[in-house]
């Protein structure tokens, strides 16, 4: 049975708007709509879309699950309107100051190791794009291909580098 290829994405900075620390309410989470037609072209060239993101505001107390879960249901729908279908959204909740050391948090790579899991991915034709160097970090050890981009910078202008 054939493998799926996969990108994964980060969800700050990439898919929404970057604040420099965290988005902690729902009025300040504006979806990057410079990626529509880039992330669907990566869909109608045959991968799955899937969201990989450290989430360390919940563990600091500054914003909900429940809040979290409403930013991440606008996400999906929002990119659901626009034709591109996210499979689903991992995030860490953890932070090293609050909860100690976690195996899920990136630079850690067990959140992609789980969605590769899930989706059967085929890490030779998979890619994770980031705007941190743990995003690369986290790729690298999962096996992955690291794209590397500026906080906000539209995917478009990466295209060339998936397959």
């Amino acid at each position: 049975m054939k493998k799926n290829k996969a990108v994964f994405l980060d969800r700050d900075g990439v898919l929404n708007k970057e604040l420099g620390d965290y988005v902690c309410n729902l009025d300040d989470f504006h979806i990057l709509e410079h990626n529509f037609k880039p992330l669907k072209e990566l869909q109608d060239r045959g991968y799955l879309l899937a969201v990989i993101t450290n989430q360390g505001g919940v563990a600091k107390g500054w914003y909900s699950e429940e809040t979290l879960g409403k930013m991440h249901a606008r996400l999906l729908e929002t990119y659901e309107a626009n034709g591109i279908h996210i499979s689903d959204i991992y995030y860490c909740r953890h932070h090293p100051d609050y909860n100690g050391k976690c195996l899920c948090r990136k630079p850690g790579s067990l959140m992609l190791e789980k969605a590769m899991a899930r989706f059967d991915v085929d890490v030779s034709k998979s890619y994770f794009i980031g705007d941190n160097e743990r995003d690369m970090i986290a790729g690298e050890a999962a096996g992955l291909k690291g794209i590397l981009i500026k906080s906000d910078q539209p995917i478009g202008e990466v295209l060339h580098l998936i397959d």
